[in-house]
Parts: C-alpha cells; sequence; structure tokens
C-alpha cells in the first residue's frame, strides 16, 4: 500500500496546500490500469481479496505509489495480461496512459512508472469443452 506520508499540493497564487494520500492516487491509476487494451487484471492482495468476497470493489489493488528521495512519485504497476500480444508494447501504452491520466486528474507527474508483468491469462476454449463431454460412469451395454 501507500507510504502514510501525505503529498502537498501548494497553490501558487494564495498560498494555500491541498495533501493527497498516496492511496487516492493508487486508485486512480488502478482504474486507468484496467481500462487498457491487454490488460485482463491487477493483482491483488489479502486485504483486496477479502474486500472482493464481502462484495466491495479494491480499485487501488496492484498499485503501490511511493515517494522516493527526491520528493518525486515512483509508481509499480502489477498487472495479469492476456496470453498472444505484444508485452512491450501493452506496458509502454501502461505508462503513457497512466501518466496522461494523473496529470489531468492532479496535476502530478510520476518519476517514474514501473510495469510488472505478473502473469499470462490464456482464454479458455469453449468449443473443445462443449464437444468432448464423456460420462464419468459409462453404462454398461452388456446384456
Amino acid at each position: 500500500m501507500a507510504d502514510s506520508s501525505k503529498i502537498l499540493l501548494s497553490g501558487e497564487e494564495n498560498g494555500e496546500q491541498i495533501k493527497i494520500d498516496p492511496s487516492v492516487l493508487e486508485v486512480i491509476l488502478g482504474i486507468a490500469a484496467e481500462k487498457v487494451d491487454g490488460v485482463v487484471s491487477m493483482r491483488g492482495n489479502l486485504t483486496s481479496g477479502i474486500k472482493r468476497v464481502l462484495g466491495h470493489s479494491d480499485h487501488g489493488k496492484g498499485v503501490n505509489v511511493a515517494v522516493d528521495e527526491d520528493g518525486q512519485l515512483v509508481a509499480d504497476i502489477y498487472v495479469y495480461v492476456e496470453s498472444g500480444v505484444n508485452v512491450p508494447t501493452i506496458a509502454m501504452g501502461l505508462q503513457k496512459v497512466l501518466k496522461a491520466q494523473l496529470v489531468q486528474m492532479t496535476d502530478l507527474t510520476l518519476k517514474a512508472i514501473n510495469i510488472h508483468v505478473v502473469g499470462l491469462v490464456f482464454p479458455e476454449d469453449e468449443d473443445t469443452e462443449e464437444n468432448e463431454t464423456t460420462e464419468l460412469f459409462p453404462k454398461d451395454d452388456q446384456e
């Protein structure tokens, strides 16, 4: 999850400050990442699994936003992708979409977006399942 520290946005005109929790940024990035073609799902953890069982959704799962030593934002994104896709193309697309979405929503920039492909998801072949049904205990036709 995100660091407990808040990210400060300061207004240039009147000196006002806005504090943003990194978990808010994780939710923004998580929703944007799930909409990229080729991304099947995000990696969850125990907390997101419990929320899913209870009927809640965890849009921040699979995203970790941290502030590095220089005060810059770094995001780690953990995704499952479809089999047969070009992984570098999906990763570059994710980086582009996430960077644009964060700038649009918060006017913050990311120093780095690290994409971690956790696994591949293979489509299930439905035709073979329907045609290849066999009985568990076949009837004996002997008289």
